[in-house]
């Protein structure tokens, strides 16, 4: 078995967004498989086991990153350029999940290599459902190379 049991790897800046995102996916019962980072740094840190995480094991890759567009210190484009350009994270799949609706935001982020790109609805019940159903997506009916 996996050493890391993390599945979904949240990077969010926002606590009201990190709190509905963890409570539509509590709503599955795969809350206990994320784990959260605030910043486009510590995501950095954390996927290419640097700093903080140099303790773990790059290989244990999340099975999806939830990756918000406007982070502090390194913003979601770059994170998702460096995800995207390195060999051994490059098949993670990352959905942005961003409240930017902005046509260049979405083409830079399909050009740069993202696998889905969700708005975030303002109605909560929207929310819910839509990380829900992404969770269960990316979780249980993607198929990842091994």
């Amino acid at each position: 078995m996996n050493a890391n049991p993390v599945e979904i790897l949240l990077v969010e800046d926002n606590p009201n967004d990190v709190e509905l995102t963890m409570r539509a996916l509590n709503k599955h019962n795969i809350a206990n498989k994320v784990f959260v980072v605030r910043d486009g740094a510590e995501a950095l840190d954390y996927i290419f086991a640097d700093g903080n995480y140099s303790d773990r094991k790059i290989e244990d890759v999340p099975k999806v990153v939830f990756l918000d567009l406007k982070l502090p210190k390194v913003d979601g484009l770059e994170v998702l350029r460096k995800i995207k350009s390195d060999e051994r994270t490059k098949t993670i799949p990352v959905v942005m999940l961003t409240s930017s609706r902005e046509e260049q935001d979405i083409v830079r982020s399909y050009k740069l290599g993202v696998n889905s790109y969700i708005v975030k609805p303002v109605d909560f019940d929207k929310f819910v459902d839509a990380v829900s159903e992404l969770g269960l997506y990316w979780l249980l009916l993607n198929q990842p190379p091994r």
